[in-house]
């Protein structure tokens, strides 16, 4: 006998939610492996954004404040994880908006201090370049990045 199918993406989307909060993209697109019709996998996520389970905007928001602290971020990069996450422009337009140039700054600065501990040994140029080349795989900016390069490499040493 075949398993009801709202049962199924009720099940799905729960256990997934249960281990951290997603987009309704990212449930969507579970839903879809599984082959949940896809009439059924919107009725039930219109109805857990309906009761507060689903929440792009929210979702977004935590993710930006997380991300940008912990892994230390630009706005960019914080775009396109949003972006292959599903969530919608003006959903990430506003959560990023947050993101001042100052906040961009210490994350970048907490990053480059961070890597710099573990190059004490090499020549300035090569902490150089392995410092711009962190800073730009985190999306950092050149203004960003010459900033906290200034300050890591020239500032004063403990």
């Amino acid at each position: 006998m075949e398993a009801d199918p709202e049962g199924v993406a009720r099940t799905v989307v729960l256990r997934k939610l249960a281990v951290q909060a997603r987009t309704r993209h990212e449930l969507a697109t579970a839903l879809a492996a599984r082959e949940v019709p896809e009439d059924v996998a919107d009725a039930v996520l219109d109805r857990m954004e309906a009761v507060g389970l689903v929440d792009d905007e929210a979702f977004a928001r935590d993710w930006v404040e997380s991300r940008q602290q912990r892994r230390h971020l630009s706005r960019s990069a914080l775009r396109r994880e949003l972006q292959t996450k599903g969530v919608d422009r003006d959903q990430i337009d506003e959560a990023v908006a947050g993101v001042e140039t100052d906040d961009e700054v210490e994350a970048a600065l907490a990053l480059a201090t961070k890597k710099f501990r573990s190059m004490q040994g090499l020549e300035r140029d090569v902490q150089y370049r392995r410092l711009a080349g962190a800073l730009a795989r985190r999306g950092f900016n050149g203004g960003v990045a010459a900033t906290v390069l200034s300050r890591v490499l020239d500032g004063p040493r403990d």
